[in-house]
């Protein structure tokens, strides 16, 4: 079973988790036709349902009481709980679109979510989701060249997160849970100023890691991993 249980606490809502509009992870889907039901886990203050339409029915679960009864002021249901504890009062067949932003990485059995999820989807439905990189650039250079690695208050050392992922390690997460992926890529591309010997040798070992990959390191550039995803035909 799924649990949130190392989602970050509320004393941490000053970070701006739970307030975040998430408009790189909205420009991943497609033109949306109106009415849509969504859920959302992990919807911290309902931030990111100001994207829909007026007329969208958007459900949220949120584990931080605070946050959940922000959220239940512009959504339509908001359950102040884990996706355990009330994935038995969702609906069946019922979702149109699915969004888990930041939030599969806080996941203790991100595998089982996967596969649970999908029977609260409707056909033809669709999960949008954003997870953290952990083969970062700037991830990468601590651990490789500094040797650390050092959890933090946020970013993708969060010492909340429970799960760690690759680009290769996300497709492969999603794609043996039944879903086929629509849209896969990276979001939030570094920026860096060059002034100063840290970026300067940032730079260089990831010019480095590019050119003996010929190429195929260009994941290391993106922050986090960008997914669309539906679930494949019985």
């Amino acid at each position: 079973m799924t649990s949130l249980t190392g989602v970050a606490p509320a004393d941490r809502s000053d970070l701006g988790y739970r307030t975040n509009l998430r408009p790189e992870v909205f420009a991943l889907l497609p033109q949306l036709k109106s009415g849509l039901r969504t859920l959302e886990v992990g919807c911290g203050e309902g931030a990111f349902c100001q994207h829909f339409a007026k007329g969208s029915e958007m459900w949220g679960i949120e584990p931080d009481p605070v946050a959940a009864e922000v959220a239940g002021r512009s959504m339509h249901r908001v359950f102040a709980n884990t996706f355990d504890a009330v994935s038995d009062q969702l609906p069946l067949g019922y979702f149109d679109l699915v969004i888990c932003n930041d939030v599969i990485e806080h996941m203790t059995d991100h595998e089982g979510f996967l596969r649970d999820i999908q029977k609260h989807m409707a056909p033809d439905a669709m999960l949008v989701a954003s997870i953290p990189n952990v083969r970062f650039i700037d991830n990468l250079f601590n651990l490789v060249v500094l040797g650390d690695w050092h959890y933090q208050q946020s970013g993708i050392l969060d010492r909340t997160h429970m799960r760690f992922f690759t680009f290769r390690s996300t497709r492969r997460c999603f794609e043996d849970a039944g879903f086929t992926l629509k849209r896969f890529e990276g979001i939030n591309k570094i920026s860096f100023s060059l002034r100063g010997l840290r970026n300067n040798a940032l730079h260089l070992f990831r010019l480095g890691l590019i050119i003996l990959s010929a190429g195929k390191a260009r994941d290391i550039d993106f922050l986090q991993i960008g997914v669309v995803a539906v679930p494949r035909p019985a």
